[in-house]
Order: C-alpha cells, then sequence, then structure tokens
C-alpha cells in the first residue's frame, strides 16, 4: 500500500475527529471515509494509490477548514485534482448542489466516478441502516432516487461496484416502500 494512503487516513481521521455520521448513532465521521475507501478496494478492486488516498480525503475540503491548496501541498495536484472533483460548491444551495452532482456526473474523470459512485453507494447504506433520527421516510424516498439519478448519469464506472451500489439502492427502497 501506497504511503499516502496513510498519510490521508491520519489527515482525514484528525480533520473530521469532532465529527460524527447523521445516524444518530453517534458514529464518528471518519468512519465514512474509511467505508468509501473499502468500498473501493474490497468491491471495485482499486488499487490505484490516489483514487484511494482521495477516496479518505474527498469530504476534508467540504467539511473542515482543510484547503485545496493544502491538498496539493500534502497529497499532490493529482489527488487534490480528485477530490476537487467530488467537492460540492458550499457557495450552492443544497438544491442547486443536488442538480449540479447530476448534470455534471457524466463529465467526471473515470478515477472521481469511482469515488462518487462508492460514496453514494455508502450513503445510501448509512441512510437506510441508521436513517438520521430527523429524516422523515419522505426525505429518505427522496435520497434514495437523487442518488439513483447521480449514479445513473455517471454512465458505465466499474460493473462490480454498479452492481453493489444497485443492490445497496434496491434494499433501501425496500426499507421506506
Amino acid at each position: 500500500m501506497d504511503e499516502r494512503f496513510f498519510k490521508a487516513l491520519q489527515f482525514a481521521a484528525r480533520r473530521h475527529t469532532s465529527q460524527r455520521r447523521k445516524g444518530g448513532k453517534d458514529v464518528p465521521y471518519i468512519n465514512h471515509p474509511i467505508d468509501v475507501a473499502t468500498q473501493l478496494v474490497t468491491v471495485g478492486g482499486i488499487s490505484d494509490p490516489a483514487v484511494l488516498a482521495a477516496a479518505l480525503l474527498h469530504d476534508t475540503v467540504e467539511d473542515t477548514d482543510t484547503t485545496p491548496q493544502e491538498l496539493e501541498h500534502e497529497f499532490g495536484a493529482d489527488v487534490a485534482a480528485l477530490v476537487a472533483e467530488v467537492t460540492d460548491d458550499d457557495s450552492l444551495t443544497s438544491a442547486e448542489r443536488k442538480l449540479k452532482q447530476e448534470v455534471e456526473a457524466p463529465t467526471k474523470s473515470p478515477r472521481a466516478k469511482l469515488i462518487r459512485l462508492a460514496d453514494k453507494t455508502c450513503n445510501v447504506r448509512d441512510i437506510t441502516n441508521h436513517p438520521p433520527p430527523s429524516w422523515s421516510i419522505e426525505r429518505r424516498r427522496a435520497y434514495f432516487d437523487w442518488a439513483g439519478r447521480v449514479v445513473a448519469a455517471l454512465g458505465r464506472v466499474h460493473p462490480a461496484l454498479e452492481k453493489d451500489f444497485a443492490e445497496a439502492l434496491a434494499r433501501a427502497k425496500q426499507s421506506v416502500a
């Protein structure tokens, strides 16, 4: 394993240290980027060190005080560019960010699409298994529908990861039927 992976894991853990997932079980946020990287390795067989480092770092710019410049300095332009491709623009409303993800999905690089697909799979599973207490069934349905549209817009990415997402989404939709 490339040393960037462990450096990224340590960096992300430190940046997300006080954050928790929305699922109401007081789950440390770092579990999510670890799940995304694990999904890429175990289901997708991905071994690209930059993709795996970016998977661990994918929410640092969006959810912490980390800057793109800092990622480039610490991890190089390749990793920083991948993180930038999957980082939402916080100046937009939630609805605008969601629409932008759908519209821009086909234009992402193949490596960024891997991260986006694994991220959506992990989010769908988390919301299915540990829904945020404040999320109604309608909100969960809306999220699952939107995640399905984003993944469909990505196009062909990786057969095993796509299959895993489809299975997670089917279970998710059953949970709110």
